[in-house]
């Protein structure tokens, strides 16, 4: 059936029972697509049955769909005309993980951090609403994501405006918010959509217009008392009628007869603001999944038998960070850790375990993180907050005026930092060191190696003079080949003395600027450049940059070479005749993709950042 399945308008002309076998067709697709690219499997397999019943109903290039961050989205992928291309998910020129208007007509809007969907989708609301379009704006949010203030905001920002065409469904995967879906609920269900029951509520909303003031307030209230008592004494759950918008639920999310009827009764006799609350099970229809969703969120390859990971595990950084911060905290006990969601993917699972009252997992919320760090360390107690580089980025005000302005000695650790993979433009963490290297106040610091992450943990856990930030890659941790200086914060290592030309590298860049360094001895065996790491963005070490005697710098960071490293550098020297070459990020966002493939075709491959230096060197003779 998959393969008859062109476009959406295909889905729409099968039966209710047809669009059941559709479900576990896209399923196995999905298993299997995910076992061989990895992806977030969990999240889609949740949400199959939904997608389907929506693009039953509505029509996404006329009704525009907006699925919050976009890994619930898979199913919705296959059946908008690409279930062919579905074998390249997340595959370096392939699929993307997640929505881009780029890649398809059918993708309303590009996503991939979480809590946008619904400003997004109310946005699009407006717009039509503007140009007298009566087709409506679908935000599909769920997976934690409500937990972000910025689905508050639009929350509320949509129900004092009374967007009539704008639905939000929210698929309530963990059961946080429901309790059950019974008879009595889906009685209630079935009025607050009925035909019946909207026009009644029209009728009389249009008839109180042409009372006087007082009789119309008084009358007007007594409704909607009426029908708020009655909403919560059946649904209590419906704190959403105090944005401003009409509950629906709870609703089976996997009763594709269920959601196909409320869905299609709420398209034609519900005015807006609507609120859909559907109850899915994340992983459905592949037992791993299902009783391990948290590992099945998101995971690279698997055996689809087993459920078990094909990728070896290595000493990761995130691994180094949750070991090293469990020993620091069992010296103070005053250390806490806080994430935003990211428990498990931040490396805190044993520090969870060891210290469950130490572990603060605020949600979805990087602004709160931040600040909520601000107020403890006011108390004596030293937060270490870990939030992937590309999701700090929501908390950049934060840091800014919370923390580096009071300077407060707040510990933020930059997992995921560099380009990440597969997951593609939305979560690269390249813009880190560009967007801290501007705020007064902070130190700044990029491990080489697992060695120097620990003594910056170290330092950073006695540091009480100001914010530290530590930034770090994904992924398996580099062991230093043999001893070098100990870190002292501020202090670049001087790793090899030398003349005329320096290759300077911050973090993990440090291992280009080596392997540059020994391509250079081999093609110039007459020059003797110097090898820096650098280790500190900020403060930066100007000591060692005016005492070394280089005519030509590289510098070297997998970050934005805007605003980064090498912009430091350049504007240390930029008085004086050195010439500073920066070598990192081109200013652009990057694909999707392995990132020794990425690296490739953006130039900054160890052997092409080495053929470039040479080619500088040769020409500057």
């Amino acid at each position: 059936m998959l393969d008859k399945i062109k476009n959406p308008d295909d889905v729409k002309k099968l039966s209710i029972p047809q669009l059941g076998i559709l479900a576990k067709a896209v399923r196995k697709r999905i298993i299997e697509v995910t076992a061989k690219n990895g992806g977030h499997i969990a999240p889609s397999l949740g949400a199959t049955d939904l997608a389907i019943a929506v693009l039953k109903i509505f029509d996404p290039l006329k009704d525009r769909i907006v699925w919050d961050v976009g890994h619930q989205s898979y199913a919705y992928k296959i059946l908008t005309e690409r279930n062919e291309e579905f074998s390249t998910l997340r595959q370096f020129h392939g699929l993307s993980g997640f929505n881009k208007i780029s890649e398809s007509k059918y993708d309303a809007f590009g996503v991939g951090h979480a809590s946008t969907s619904i400003s997004a989708a109310m946005g699009i609301a407006t717009a039509k609403k503007m140009k007298n379009d009566k087709s409506h704006a679908i935000a599909i949010i769920g997976d934690g994501a409500l937990t972000g203030g910025m689905a508050l905001e639009a929350l509320n920002h949509a129900g004092d405006n009374e967007m009539t065409n704008l639905i939000v469904i929210l698929n309530d995967n963990d059961m946080s918010i429901s309790k059950s879906v019974g008879a009595l609920q889906a009685s209630l269900t079935n009025m607050l959509v009925s035909r019946s029951y909207n026009f009644i509520r029209k009728t009389i909303w249009k008839a109180v217009q042409f009372f006087p003031y007082r009789i119309k307030r008084r009358v007007i209230l007594i409704a909607r008392r009426l029908e708020e008592n009655l909403v919560n004494t059946l649904a209590p759950e419906t704190l959403f009628e105090g944005f401003g918008f009409k509950y629906v639920g709870p609703i089976d999310g996997h009763s594709i007869p269920r959601m196909v009827n409320i869905l299609n009764k709420a398209k034609r006799n519900v005015d807006g603001p609507l609120l859909i609350h559907v109850v899915t099970k994340k992983g459905k229809g592949y037992e791993p999944a299902e009783c391990d969703s948290s590992r099945f969120h998101g995971l690279g390859p698997f055996e689809i038998e087993s459920g078990n990971s094909i990728s070896s595990k290595s000493n990761s950084y995130s691994k180094i960070f949750g070991d090293k911060l469990c020993k620091l905290a069992e010296k103070n006990e005053n250390i806490v850790a806080i994430t935003a969601a990211m428990t498990s993917g931040t490396g805190l699972n044993d520090f969870a375990k060891k210290f469950p009252s130490r572990l603060f997992d605020v949600g979805i919320a990087e602004e709160h993180a931040v600040t909520f760090a601000a107020g403890l360390i006011t108390e004596g107690i030293k937060p270490f907050v870990a939030i992937y580089s590309t999701f700090s980025q929501r908390a950049f005000d934060q840091i800014i005026h919370d923390v580096a302005l009071q300077k407060l000695p707040v510990v933020l650790c930059l997992d995921r930092s560099g380009l990440v993979g597969d997951d593609g433009a939305t979560h690269h963490g390249v813009f880190d060191l560009s967007y801290l290297n501007l705020i007064p106040d902070i130190i700044v610091l990029a491990p080489a190696n697992a060695e120097e992450f620990e003594e910056m943990l170290e330092f950073a856990a006695n540091h009480n003079e100001g914010p530290v930030a530590i930034r770090y890659p994904r992924g398996k941790a580099i062991l230093a080949e043999k001893p070098r200086s100990k870190f002292i914060p501020g202090k670049f290592d001087v790793v090899k003395s030398g003349k005329k030309i320096a290759l300077m590298g911050i973090g993990k860049a440090f291992s280009d600027a080596e392997f540059c360094y020994h391509k250079l001895k081999q093609e110039f065996p007459d020059i003797s450049p110097i090898l820096i790491n650098a280790r500190t963005l900020k403060p930066l070490d100007t000591d060692t940059l005016e005492n070394i005697e280089a005519d030509i710098v590289f510098t070297f960071e997998d970050n934005a070479v805007i605003g980064g490293f090498g912009s430091s550098v350049q504007a240390h020297y930029s008085t004086k005749s050195t010439k500073v070459y920066a070598l990192g990020i081109p200013d652009e966002f990057i694909n999707h993709g392995e990132i020794d493939l990425l690296k490739d075709e953006i130039g900054i491959m160890p052997n092409q950042l080495a053929e470039k230096i040479i080619k500088i060197l040769k020409d500057e003779q």
